[in-house]
């Protein structure tokens, strides 16, 4: 039996490795089995490790969450390197938002799907997910207004205009990438995925300006 942790340090740890087993076990078997037991089991410790660490399964899902908020921001964060157009930045936003859909679609799902419908993160959680990822996206509508670049009053709904044709393309690919190709279809590549996600996006920013 796993000793129990004494030390802050001892305690971070083992919050790192249980975070850690559950991220394996979402993306090698599904949402569905994240359990207790299948996670202390990754991650070679006890059940009592996660109610020590999280509170139990509710605060392992919301920290999962978290954690994914911050991959999604690095994601974007990166994508905008070397942009300094308003209008390239919002594109570079769109197109770091499908890398780590992509690359991580398990995540993705527990993220904005609902693949464990009793999970639902906190106001807390998603509000600073949304200052974190979304904030991105408002800081570039806010600079293509004022620089005239796109025509709003609010930048913040803008930036929600964006995010939705982002999601809801991305979504789709998604779905179909995880599925049997479509014979003739013609979503039929990653390359031809990113060109429907740019074309989207400059139809909506042509509309905006």
């Amino acid at each position: 039996m796993p000793r129990a942790v004494s030390t802050s340090k001892e305690l971070g740890a083992l919050r790192h490795n249980l975070l850690d087993a559950a991220m394996r076990v979402l993306r090698e078997q599904g949402a569905p089995y994240l359990t207790l037991r299948r996670v202390a089991d990754a991650a070679a410790t006890s059940t009592m490790g996660i109610y020590t660490c999280f509170g139990g399964r509710a605060g392992l899902l919301e920290a999962i969450y978290e954690h994914g908020s911050r991959l999604l921001h690095e994601a974007m964060t990166n994508s905008l390197n070397g942009h300094t157009d308003p209008l390239s930045r919002i594109m570079a936003v769109g197109y770091g938002y499908r890398q780590f859909a992509l690359s991580d679609p398990a995540l993705y799902a527990l993220m904005f799907e609902r693949p464990l419908p009793d999970f639902d993160p906190s106001p807390e959680r998603r509000t600073d997910a949304l200052r974190r990822c979304f904030g991105l996206l408002v800081e570039a509508t806010t600079a293509a207004a004022a620089t005239g670049a796109i025509h709003s009053t609010n930048p913040e709904r803008s930036a929600y205009l964006v995010w939705t044709t982002i999601h809801g393309l991305v979504s789709i690919e998604l779905t179909c990438s995880l599925r049997t190709p479509l014979p003739g279809w013609f979503l039929n590549s990653k390359e031809e995925g990113e060109r429907i996600l740019a074309d989207g996006l400059r139809a909506l920013l042509s509309g905006l300006t």
